[in-house]
């Protein structure tokens, strides 16, 4: 499917460890955070067509806050990824510390773009983000990532399954499936991105073997 250019033309910007290192405050940013074993990283590829976020076979490998142009006022953020049990626990500890100062504080930050593997979604840490975002009434759009480790019928169910589950909490949350290594779900990703950044592009319609997102999770 053909690929909006200005996420094709996305570049490396900056990397910055703490708030104070990022660059100035203002225009779009939209962040990419998640576990660190839940595909992050080549979501990010996969959505931008680039090599821009580092992958690893070893999670836990994004330790900066790395910022990638769009345009002069647009970037998309690629967070630490969190929960990594191998860790040590002082590195945990500082890595959540400049993502809690990043999504809480940066004031050009547009909304939250949530990676959980389709299989584990919605763990501790999740919800740790969403309430943050939430709180500063950010919205939240989570990738189910990994869906092509499922076979359609559980994957549906494990979709409507955490859409019950954003239905009790506080947040403007949507959610969907989405694989890198098929390129599915694409489509319907770049058009929340292009809400976000107010970007008025046309991206083609999800195709009927997709699955639509849930339009009572929904901003109101």
């Amino acid at each position: 499917m053909p690929q909006p250019k200005h996420y094709a033309a996305a570049s490396f910007l900056i990397s910055a460890q703490t708030l104070a290192q990022c660059p100035p405050d203002e225009g779009w940013e939209i962040a990419f955070a998640g576990r660190s074993n839940a595909g992050k990283s080549s979501a990010l590829n996969c959505l931008t067509s680039s090599r821009l976020a580092r992958t690893s076979k070893t999670p836990g490998r994004t330790q900066l806050i790395n910022f990638f142009q769009i345009d002069e006022q647009r970037r998309l953020v690629d967070l630490p990824g969190y929960g990594y049990a191998k860790v040590p626990e002082a590195m945990r500890r500082e890595w959540g510390r400049h993502l809690g100062d990043y999504v809480s504080q940066r004031q050009c930050l547009c909304g939250v773009v949530v990676m959980m593997d389709v299989r584990h979604p919605l763990t501790e840490f999740d919800h740790q983000l969403m309430e943050v975002a939430a709180s500063r009434n950010l919205p939240v759009h989570i990738l189910l990532t990994k869906s092509d480790k499922l076979k359609r019928g559980p994957a549906a169910q494990q979709l409507q399954t955490v859409r019950n589950e954003l239905k009790l909490l506080n947040g403007q949350f949507t959610v969907q499936l989405f694989s890198s290594l098929k390129q599915e779900g694409m489509a319907e990703a770049w058009r929340v991105l292009d809400d976000w950044l107010e970007l008025q592009v046309e991206v083609p319609d999800v195709s009927q073997d997709e699955i639509p997102a849930d339009p009572s999770i929904a901003d109101d």
